[in-house]
């Protein structure tokens, strides 16, 4: 009886950290108080909380349950952004004029392949890179589309290789068009 009571604080008691942002001992202390129980018994309700609020500095954060899926969408984009990253710096490295537009974008010019889904393969020119997009300039337009593109590393023969999703081109020029493509996964 005791342990669906216990269960019914905690689930209050996660409803009130929903609503203030987090709870205190206190919080779950008076939760019991208000049913009749022991106020000694927080930390139960606080391990029947548990999966649903996260401690941090004395609080008890609400944290909304996160699918395999969104856990698995977070986990690829943060490999993205790493190795992103990683270009980033080695280019800013070798360069001191640095870009001050959102999502550290750099000025990014150098050639690098891109292989179509039906396999085939062009040698474009990168323009910015960001760590959720790059800008490509080349002879073909490559809206919708979604290409691999090789970046070349100074280190090893291996280039980097990224999924990327064509979402705008624009005309430049006869016979010179510019791709704009967010990062979908990176590559082995």
């Amino acid at each position: 009886m005791i342990a669906s009571n216990l269960q019914s604080i905690a689930e209050r008691v996660i409803r009130r950290a929903k609503r203030q942002g987090y709870v205190v001992s206190a919080d779950i202390r008076d939760e019991l108080t208000q049913a009749g129980l022991s106020a000694d018994l927080w930390k139960d309700v606080a391990a029947f909380a548990k999966p649903s609020l996260t401690l941090r500095r004395g609080r008890y954060y609400f944290e909304a349950p996160v699918s395999a899926r969104v856990r698995q969408e977070q986990a690829r984009q943060r490999d993205i952004q790493k190795a992103i990253r990683q270009i980033i710096r080695r280019h800013r490295a070798g360069t001191r004029r640095v870009e001050r537009r959102g999502h550290d974008r750099i000025d990014f010019v150098q050639p690098v392949k891109v292989v179509t889904d039906d396999e085939r393969e062009f040698t474009l020119l990168s323009r910015d890179l960001s760590t959720h997009g790059i800008r490509l300039v080349g002879t073909r337009g490559l809206l919708g589309q979604k290409v691999r593109v090789l970046i070349p590393r100074d280190d090893q023969e291996e280039p980097w290789s990224f999924r990327v999703r064509i979402l705008w081109t624009c005309a430049l020029g006869d016979d010179l068009v510019e791709n704009g493509g967010t990062f979908l996964e990176v590559g082995e």
